[in-house]
């Protein structure tokens, strides 16, 4: 098997046309195949070290967290992804550590947000993209929290989010007090919670 042949079965085996510079050189594979490849039209070059096949449709979402591995989907953003919110986001909101600068960050249309790390860990959830891939979201209680902690919250979109929550018999109010008490917005959580439920 040649080398662009285990690439191109790295490929099939991934499941969503992506691979990185660093996953073929720790299979023993040159990176110069990824430019062969490249070349020849079978891959686009996504950013610096990520490739994707020409021939699968491009999942942003999934790409923009696999070249910008610390974010995490956030905010309105995130009340999309978990369905609670029918609004698509014209910008993602991606939420970062505290410290963490990539000079390309700021090229990307994207909100950011940054968060100190005992509150950017709090409420980390694997889900699927639109597309399929799997992406990292806050949990609907951590996305809550922030949605009343941040400014810059559309209100409409809050009071749809609290409503549809308060409704939902999965709903964890113990993990959304935890977690407010731990946001500071304890006050308004409970305000909101005492209306509705």
């Amino acid at each position: 098997m040649t080398d662009k042949e285990k690439v191109e079965n790295m490929l099939a085996v991934s499941g969503n046309g992506a691979i990185t510079a660093g996953e073929v050189t720790a299979a023993g594979i040159h990176r110069g195949v990824l430019t062969e490849l490249t070349e020849a039209g079978h891959l686009t070059r996504y950013s610096r070290g990520l490739y994707v096949r020409t021939d699968v449709w491009e999942d942003d979402m999934y790409l923009l967290q696999r070249k910008y591995s610390r974010g995490i989907y956030s905010h309105d953003t995130a009340l999309y992804l978990l369905g609670y919110s029918d609004r698509a986001p014209a910008q993602y909101t991606m939420t970062f550590p505290k410290g963490y600068n990539a000079p390309s960050l700021k090229q990307e249309n994207l909100n950011i947000r940054r968060s100190v790390p005992e509150i950017y860990l709090l409420g980390i959830v694997e889900i699927r993209s639109p597309s399929g891939n799997p992406i990292r979201v806050y949990d609907l209680e951590k996305t809550l929290c922030d949605i009343v902690r941040g400014s810059g919250s559309d209100i409409q979109l809050v009071n749809i989010a609290m409503k549809h929550y308060a409704s939902n018999r999965y709903r964890n109010i113990h993990r959304l007090m935890l977690y407010a008490d731990k946001l500071h917005v304890k006050a308004k959580i409970m305000q909101y919670m005492g209306v509705l439920l």
